[in-house]
């Protein structure tokens, strides 16, 4: 078999379509197999029912600029005359120059112009490529209003969601024949480390991708890196080695939960018979989510997180009867709890003299004042993760149903300016993000139960 009948076979089995595997060898290209599955992901963006975006990201070096030029170049805009495509890049200057050392590389073979005053690669059917940056957020304004069939973000974790939203908005096409789409690179670890792991990397490893597609990077998935570079990235330690040379993406800088695994400590089942308490928390919000955690404890000490239930602007009467049936879905009752704490907010008096509290003591739910003390509640929650890699059992463990606070724990940072404390953020407009899960687990974790002490008097 020749180096090119090798290549289509790859391409093939990595679900490339025949006459993208034509353009790429016509280009002169050959992707590596992580490539190729990218690749792949991009042309199901064609079909009606297909994904929207495409994410590949990971470890460092993992051919992850090369792929998203080659696609849009070699594929995408020789099968599409006129298409129009905004290439973003954190550092203009960079990106500039980026393009320019790829384009020479990869389209040699391909009849087109570069105009670096202009920032524009265009090729010989009239499709091009414009190169632009995002250095402040701000830079991002110029390219609002624009219509893009294609946007490419280089970097997208260096992103806010709003930004990574704004720019989305560009995404849209008057071609007939065209489905617009994002395609983007990155690394774990920058501002948008959590909303591109939620969008992005988590439905993918639940197997709920439906609008996104994600192809992991592997530093060892690239057989051009130099020695030196692995050996780089072999040499780091703590958070960046584990994002930047493992692509963990349950990794980033400045994360407080460190030894949160989601191979460990999300659970696929759970059997009830095994609980001897039963408690449950709620961190309330109305803009923000509401979130009930149902937990309990087994006879050797365990904590399992085994349901909740996260909602906004719903109203008390509505969210209790959402929690009485969570818990019937356990054989469990209101009564049946040891325990049912709440953040202090709820026992606050509002302007009319009612308290949340009174209001969902009137829906059949008696709640309790939770610990508030933040330090040594998130001090807790550390203790009961425990240390697999120094051999520390963990001692809490979370059922793979309970989203919200799975991807909440692994996303949450040290407060800089108080460092034994975790960082406050509220979710956005949409309620995504936010740190109102991981609030109800301290709420949970940190309260105990209340004993009672019978005092046998002397003569009684």
């Amino acid at each position: 078999m020749t180096p090119l009948e090798e290549f289509s076979q790859r391409g093939l089995k990595a679900g490339c379509l025949p006459s993208q595997i034509k353009n790429f060898l016509l280009a002169g290209i050959v992707l590596q197999d992580r490539q190729l599955a990218a690749s792949a992901a991009a042309r199901w963006c064609d079909r009606a029912d297909g994904p929207t975006a495409v994410g590949y990201g990971g470890a460092r070096g993992g051919g992850k600029s090369h792929w998203l030029l080659a696609q849009m170049g070699a594929d995408d805009c020789q099968r599409m005359p006129g298409l129009k495509c905004l290439l973003l890049r954190k550092v203009g200057k960079a990106n500039l120059e980026h393009l320019d050392d790829l384009r020479k590389r990869l389209f040699g073979r391909l009849r087109h112009e570069f105009s670096a005053h202009r920032g524009t690669l265009t090729f010989a059917n009239g499709s091009r490529i414009i190169a632009g940056h995002y250095q402040c957020p701000k830079d991002l304004d110029a390219y609002l209003g624009l219509e893009f069939d294609l946007v490419g973000v280089e970097e997208a974790s260096q992103l806010t969601l709003q930004k990574f939203q704004d720019i989305s908005t560009c995404c849209r096409t008057s071609k007939p024949n065209w489905r617009p789409r994002i395609y983007s690179t990155t690394n774990p670890g920058g501002v948008g480390h959590a909303w591109y792991r939620a969008q992005f990397v988590a439905p993918m490893q639940d197997g709920r991708e439906s609008e996104t597609r994600f192809i992991s990077a592997r530093v060892g998935d690239n057989q051009f890196n130099n020695p030196e570079y692995r050996k780089i990235l072999e040499g780091l330690t703590g958070w960046q080695k584990k994002a930047w040379y493992f692509g963990d993406w349950n990794i980033a800088a400045g994360q407080y939960f460190t030894t949160f695994r989601r191979e460990v400590h999300v659970v696929e089942d759970f059997d009830d018979r095994r609980a001897v308490e039963w408690f449950a928390s709620m961190d309330y919000g109305w803009t923000h989510l509401s979130v009930f955690l149902l937990g309990c404890r087994d006879g050797d000490g365990n904590i399992f997180i085994v349901a909740e239930h996260a909602e906004r602007k719903w109203l008390p009467d509505r969210h209790a009867a959402a929690v009485k049936a969570m818990l019937a879905r356990h054989g469990l009752t209101v009564e049946r709890l040891r325990r049912f704490v709440a953040g202090a907010d709820v026992f606050s008096r509002q302007s009319d003299g009612s308290t949340v509290a009174a209001q969902y003591a009137r829906l059949g739910i008696t709640l309790r004042t939770a610990n508030m003390e933040r330090v040594g509640g998130w001090a807790e929650i550390l203790q009961r993760l425990g240390d697999v890699e120094a051999g520390v059992v963990p001692r809490l463990y979370i059922h793979r149903r309970c989203a919200r606070l799975i991807e909440c724990l692994p996303s949450l940072q040290h407060d800089p300016n108080r460092p034994e404390d975790v960082l406050k953020v509220d979710a956005d407009d949409e309620g995504v993000g936010g740190d109102d899960a991981a609030d109800a687990l301290r709420y949970l974790v940190a309260t105990k139960s209340r004993t009672v002490t019978v005092r046998k008097l002397s003569g009684l």
